[in-house]
């Protein structure tokens, strides 16, 4: 070969490498950047009438309500086998390439698998409803380490299970067992080693996932805890503050939204002192926050919320399935309207200015125009596949697909523009 075509043929290897490192993958929960947001362009604003076309589907994952994560050319999500908690590791075809156990799951109400995997470059990362956090190495499945977070820190499990899924942050894997010894903790994403543990606090785990921060020259790691919201050094795991936060059963599951030194929680309200949402503002450094407004009509149960151009969108909770459809003005708290869509609450995530909306009662999901004027549902169709009465999994998007996450099935739509 000439030293021509030899430099041609390592320019292409070079530019194919860089558009695959430069793909939209979904690595972990609710996305990139754990906000329900994906940066994907050029997708379809239209469905046909029967939905957006299966590319493949799969079976055989058993009772869970994990999400998919992307990353690398492999799918991931996990499900519970006869009391079991498994791994599974799909390539983009939908061929499964390896499932492995991480031991027992979640038995007892609303049975099944919680979390959803973190993928980190070559490994992946489960925190199981039993308080397990586990690591495998992505390609393969070989597990690395696991840890006993409820042994380890002295944690109690909570009503219906562990379910924050895992945050990578450099050298750091995070989660929050609630436990006397460690109420948040990192640990070494290499070993499992314990790096460092807030204890003191006396208040066991919610349903929430943490999210990392910066503000002034601080890396702040904010979580909802049993009564209470609370901000740690990331790097030290020292307590900031903490804020009383109360929820139903104390039983918070909204993960937090951050945005120019502002920072909204929400969760469901089914007492008349329990909270919903709430606006909080940090100061110039973050060590110290101040309530803005409050609000109980976007009190989103565990669908999620998401922040675009200045509004919030999400369902609120009006019992199991019920909920409405909302929007919130971000600087107010004013509600820009109030839908009823079946009648229903779900999930919900955001790409390419288009709401994705996952009714979690009929498994119906909506392509919704993001607009604070109205709840415009431009196209929708129903996942009629898998197993279980509630679709509770959030919808991810990752190089033009759309996953969907049912039971004991897995889903892959095309939803790129041609």
């Amino acid at each position: 070969m000439s030293n021509t075509k030899r430099v041609s043929t390592l320019l292409l290897s070079i530019l194919l490498t860089a558009t695959m490192c430069l793909a939209d993958d979904w690595p972990q929960f609710r996305g990139p950047n754990r906000d329900g947001n994906s940066t994907e362009t050029d997708l379809l604003k239209k469905w046909p009438p029967s939905g957006p076309k299966l590319l493949w589907s799969v079976d055989g994952l058993g009772i869970g309500f994990s999400s998919a994560a992307i990353a690398d050319g492999f799918v991931y999500t996990t499900g519970m086998l006869d009391g079991e908690g498994f791994l599974f590791a799909y390539d983009l075809a939908g061929n499964l390439k390896w499932k492995e156990s991480y031991g027992p799951e979640w038995t007892r109400s609303y049975k099944g698998t919680r979390t959803t995997p973190t993928i980190d470059g070559r490994r992946a990362y489960v925190f199981s409803g039993t308080g397990k956090m586990v690591c495998f190495n992505a390609g393969t499945g070989e597990k690395i380490w696991q840890v006993d977070t409820l042994e380890e820190f002295e944690a109690k499990n909570i009503q219906w299970g562990m379910t924050g899924s895992p945050l990578i942050d450099g050298p750091k894997v995070y989660c929050t067992p609630g436990g006397k010894k460690g109420a948040i903790v990192a640990l070494d994403k290499m070993t499992g080693r314990t790096i460092w543990a807030t204890a003191g606090l006396e208040e066991t785990s919610t349903y929430s996932s943490p999210i990392l921060i910066e503000r002034g020259a601080n890396r702040l790691l904010i979580n909802l805890i049993q009564k209470s919201i609370v901000c740690v050094a990331a790097d030290t795991g020292k307590l900031l503050w903490r804020e009383p936060y109360e929820t139903p059963s104390d039983t918070g599951s909204g993960t937090p939204i951050y945005k120019d030194g502002c920072l909204y929680v929400t969760s469901a309200v089914e007492r008349e002192f329990t909270t919903g949402g709430v606006m909080f503002e940090l100061s110039t450094d973050g060590t110290s926050v101040a309530r803005k407004w409050s609000d109980q009509t976007l009190d989103c149960g565990h669908g999620g919320v998401v922040l675009l151009d200045g509004y919030l969108y999400g369902s609120s909770f009006d019992g199991i399935p019920k909920g409405d459809w909302i929007c919130l003005d971000w600087d107010s708290g004013k509600v820009m309207y109030k839908a009823t869509w079946n009648g229903n609450k779900g999930s919900i995530i955001h790409a390419d200015g288009m709401l994705y909306c996952y009714d979690e009662n009929t498994g119906d999901i909506a392509l919704v125009k993001t607009s604070p004027k109205a709840f415009e549902i431009v196209s929708s169709f129903r996942v009629t596949q898998g197993s279980g009465k509630q679709h509770w999994s959030h919808p991810s998007i990752a190089n033009g697909r759309l996953y969907i996450r049912h039971g004991d099935a897995l889903m892959a739509y095309d939803i790129k523009a041609r």
